[in-house]
């Protein structure tokens, strides 16, 4: 294939045209993390040195750190110590933040992937077979029980399931642990408290999508072909579901990951949600600034990779590229 040909590519097109939305969004993430803590009133180096301190010691120490400088001054450095990987250090403990982001990044990827795997793995079977059982009206109380039940975990916040969740399995019945990170028992509630929200929705995406398909024609014939239930709801039925379930999904990540910073805070789970939240108190600049980056730019990754899967699930999408 040539040169013109590969740059004329659908694929080309598709990931050029996703990759400079991916660059332009980062951007607007980038300033929007620089400028929204600065935007909260109050002085971060007299918080980090405490009331007492001396007005001398503030000031050479906010000279240290170039918050006497104008705004764009600022933030024209904040950008060259992107560049060479430094994200600054801490206001409070003097630490670098980039060892702070290495450290906890890990956790919260750990609980947010498993909650986005746990979402699908329940809501793709659940879904299909709350379709199945209610089509054409049968079994109404099923239905109205489906129906109540996801609706009602689709309007409770994520901090108040991991209230409940921790009040009923930690203190109740004692299954898991209360808090803290010590072991795979750790990892239940806080998944758990992630994933019950995104399950549910999905749970009621799922099965409208699967009532459409079940009534199209090539599920008729697999029918009438005298096909198993298991072959034709798992080889016809869920595959055409599955775009439609990764398009939700997708729109789900961003409030998943925001979520962690409340669940992790409930928990005590040393991840990036936790130190944020601890950060944001603080006034602490340097660690906020770098973990809503952080934060901002895994909803974004997610989101190309999930666009991507979507695209070689149905070719076509690459074509007609929004």
């Amino acid at each position: 294939m040539t040169v013109p040909a590969l740059l004329r590519h659908p694929w080309t097109v598709f990931l050029g045209r996703r990759g400079l939305r991916l660059l332009v969004s980062l951007a607007l993430v980038l300033t929007a993390s620089f400028a929204m803590i600065r935007l909260i009133p109050g002085d971060p180096v007299r918080a980090a040195l405490g009331v007492d301190a001396a007005p001398d010691l503030v000031a050479a120490r906010r000279h240290a750190l170039g918050l006497d400088m104008p705004f764009p001054a600022q933030y024209r450095q904040y950008l060259g110590g992107l560049l060479h990987g430094d994200l600054g250090t801490s206001l409070v403990t003097g630490a670098p933040v980039a060892e702070l982001v290495r450290t906890r990044l890990p956790a919260t990827l750990e609980i947010a992937g498993l909650a986005f795997l746990t979402a699908l793995a329940v809501a793709l079977p659940g879904g299909l077979l709350a379709a199945v059982r209610t089509r054409d009206g049968r079994r109404p109380r099923t239905e109205l029980a489906f129906t109540t039940v996801t609706a009602g975990l689709t309007g409770v916040p994520d901090f108040v399931l991991a209230a409940g969740l921790t009040a009923l399995l930690a203190v109740g019945l004692q299954l898991f642990p209360v808090a803290g990170a010590a072991g795979l028992a750790s990892l239940v509630l806080p998944v758990l408290a992630l994933s019950l929200t995104p399950t549910a929705v999905l749970l009621r995406i799922v099965r409208v999508e699967a009532l459409k398909v079940l009534d199209e024609d090539y599920l008729r014939t697999a029918r009438s072909k005298r096909l198993s239930a298991a072959r034709r709801y798992l080889r016809h039925a869920a595959p055409n579901m599955a775009s439609a379930t990764l398009t939700v999904a997708g729109s789900l990540l961003p409030a998943l990951i925001a979520g962690t910073v409340l669940v992790e805070k409930v928990f005590a789970w040393p991840g990036i949600g936790s130190a944020m939240a601890q950060s944001v108190v603080a006034q602490d600049y340097p660690v906020v600034q770098a973990m809503v980056l952080v934060l901002g730019t895994t909803v974004l990754l997610a989101g190309l990779l999930v666009d991507v899967l979507l695209a070689l699930l149905d070719p076509r999408s690459a074509i007609r590229e929004m």
